[in-house]
């Protein structure tokens, strides 16, 4: 009865965003939840700017077809599904995520939803629920489940918290710095045995 919550981007996958910023030439665009904490707020500067550069939905999903997942995340992922349940949750979208699951053989994704308009221009985005990361482990933790988190960002922390374990996965400095109750680890291999360890002690 134990479930792995891993985050998507940053973890498993490239930031999608500064990928997509890098192709579209627009580095505005590769502003993400390892900058800025308030997520609504990021949302909005990101769909402003897209507005003002006239790229819609297609856009992004072409960028995102030639996307491969980070070296070894497939391994690591099958290997710990060999042990625990796993599920990604992330504030990714539903319309974004599609090419990479399936390159990651389809774990089980809890994320959001954009709304476009019929150009694809993206006209809003909509959240699955509020605090999604956090209240999904806190579910999990009702239905008598031991829970390790791990995720690289400010919008991961609030489940990092919530788990019996919580692992900062490669963060940058100014996350690392913030929340010293996390440990940090930087490869796979070493995510795998802090993942281990963490629920030895919550057992």
């Amino acid at each position: 009865m134990r479930i792995v919550c891993l985050d998507l981007e940053g973890v498993l996958v490239p930031e999608i965003w500064i990928e997509f910023a890098g192709r579209a030439g627009i580095p505005e665009l590769s502003r993400t939840t390892r900058d800025e904490p308030d997520y609504d707020t990021l949302m909005k500067y990101r769909l402003a700017i897209l507005a003002g550069h006239r790229l819609g939905l297609p856009d992004i999903q072409k960028v995102i077809a030639g996307m491969e997942p980070l070296p070894g995340a497939r391994a690591f992922l099958d290997s710990l599904r060999e042990r625990y349940q796993v599920v990604i949750l992330s504030d990714t979208f539903y319309e974004f995520a599609h090419p990479l699951m399936r390159q990651l053989a389809w774990p089980t994704l809890f994320c959001h939803s954009l709304d476009t308009d019929a150009a694809g221009v993206v006209v809003n985005y909509r959240l699955r629920m509020a605090d999604q990361k956090r209240q999904a482990v806190l579910r999990f933790r009702e239905l008598n489940f031991k829970v390790v988190a791990a995720g690289d960002s400010y919008n991961d922390t609030a489940m990092l918290g919530a788990a019996h374990g919580g692992i900062l996965f490669s963060p940058p400095d100014n996350v690392a710095r913030e929340f010293p109750q996390f440990p940090v680890v930087r490869d796979y291999a070493a995510l795998r045995t802090e993942i281990d360890r963490a629920f030895a002690r919550a057992a």
